[in-house]
């Protein structure tokens, strides 16, 4: 029996608070999460996060970390990932990494360029960092599940040293 290369979230992994939403490292999907060679996932029992723990990046061509959350509707969300570098970090300066998000599944797509991977610092920080990154469920749809994630699969370029600590879904009002 095969095993899966692609971690599947956990939903035990997303903590629902008043503000929102907070999605630890398990939460994500992630393309390639379960190959060591490509990701270094914790594997901490939940609510017991650590901090300091995060999704590291090995190495990969083909980024894709997306997580999701059923919404109320009438409410505007703000979506930000905390991310850092380690020192070793390569394949980001030019590369095209996007922040997509949308409501249900046959949504359409809103998207952002994330250009403060061109040079993210070691320490963690919430992105964007410049205009922030708001969605909100239209009424009439039936399927209010957010879609969103962290996408570079169109430059081919390997990338890796990435660090994906955790991702808010904050609710606006």
């Amino acid at each position: 029996m095969a095993s899966k290369s692609h971690q599947e979230a956990d939903p035990n992994a997303i903590i629902a608070n008043e503000g929102g939403f907070t999605f630890k490292p398990k939460a994500f999907n992630i393309v390639w999460g379960s190959d060591t060679r490509y990701w270094r996932i914790p594997r901490s029992p939940i609510p017991e996060y650590d901090e300091q723990e995060a999704a590291e990046l090995i190495q990969v061509s083909w980024l894709e970390v997306t997580g999701s959350v059923k919404l109320e509707p009438s409410t505007r969300y703000e979506i930000s990932f905390k991310l850092s570098f380690r020192r070793d970090s390569f394949g980001w300066s030019g590369a095209p990494i996007f922040l997509m998000a949308k409501v249900g599944k046959k949504g359409k797509y809103k998207w952002k360029r994330l250009k403060e991977l061109d040079n993210l610092p070691k320490d963690p920080i919430m992105v964007p960092t410049d205009d922030s990154f708001t969605i909100e469920p239209i009424q009439d749809i039936p399927d209010k599940r957010l879609y969103f994630g962290l996408y570079e699969v169109w430059s081919g370029k390997w990338k890796g040293g990435l660090k994906v600590h955790e991702a808010i879904v904050k609710k606006l009002g």
